[in-house]
């Protein structure tokens, strides 16, 4: 049963949307909430469709079922504020340039952390890095079933994080801390919505705050260096030293809260002048 897990904090008239990762919680995005919140953004940190339940729940879904959840909560927190901005990690980063793509108007910058088109991090199984197969794989019937288990190091390298985290996951508490494990078909949807975002990214005109760790066991610096080469936008990049995959907990955190407010507050302040305050007309997102 999938449990209602996102939050609300009310703030300034610029807002920032949240968006987790594959089999992620909104918990995972608690810490950035939290911090910018305390900067003067409102923030919703959102709850992708299918995720926070069991198995079940997410194999009931595919990657249009999140990005129309991701269209939909961009949608409430966009008739609040004046101005937008969109930060995802892991999975969630891909759909946030999904949505800068498809509402260029609407999305006035981009935070795009642990970006994540491929698994081919140095701690990554052997079908992360076969992933790409699985769109024809489940396709045909092969591995409907099967589910690759997540590994050590998981994505955080604060061992007390770390701990308390896993003890959660491995325990079935998935509002707190997401599924043990990726169900191939999953994987399949997250490859299919990859390629057709790799295959866009050209069209994204919105400003990209890129935060990565130098030593991600999930994804490798290749991928934010797609972004790097692909958008058609003004690019900052902030490499995380001391952090694994999970940046938005790990122990890099602070310094990656302190550079997304001053990237987001800097971009409004430059758009607000651009208009007389209050003339500024909310974009639609249909």
């Amino acid at each position: 049963m999938i449990k209602p897990s996102e939050f609300y904090l009310r703030g300034g008239r610029t807002g920032v949307l949240l968006i987790h990762g594959l089999t992620g919680t909104p918990t995972e995005m608690r810490f950035v909430g939290n911090g910018l919140s305390r900067a003067g953004f409102s923030v919703l940190g959102m709850q992708l469709a299918g995720h926070c339940g069991d198995e079940a729940d997410l194999l009931a879904t595919g990657w249009r079922e999140w990005y129309a959840s991701v269209v939909a909560a961009a949608e409430r927190l966009r008739e609040q504020v004046d101005h937008l901005f969109v930060a995802g990690l892991s999975m969630g980063s891909v759909l946030a340039l999904k949505l800068a793509i498809d509402h260029p108007d609407a999305v006035d910058g981009l935070g795009l952390y642990g970006t994540t088109f491929f698994h081919d991090g140095w701690a990554t199984p052997p079908i992360g890095r076969l992933a790409f197969l699985l769109p024809l794989l489940t396709r045909v019937g092969i591995g409907r079933d099967r589910v690759s288990a997540e590994t050590e190091p998981y994505g955080i390298k604060d061992e007390r994080i770390r701990n308390r985290i896993v003890g959660a996951m491995l325990s079935g508490d998935s509002q707190a801390a997401g599924l043990a494990g990726f169900p191939w078909p999953s994987l399949a949807e997250f490859q299919r919505l990859s390629l057709h975002v790799r295959r866009r990214i050209g069209r994204v005109r919105a400003p990209c705050l890129i935060a990565h760790s130098s030593n991600d066991d999930v994804a490798s610096l290749r991928n934010a260096r797609i972004v790097q080469r692909g958008v058609r936008a003004p690019v900052e990049t902030l490499l995380l030293d001391n952090s694994y995959h999970m940046v938005t907990v790990d122990q890099d955190r602070g310094q990656l809260i302190e550079q997304s407010a001053a990237f987001f507050q800097q971009i409004a302040e430059r758009r607000s002048l651009e208009l007389p305050r209050g003339a500024r007309v909310a974009a639609a997102i249909d």
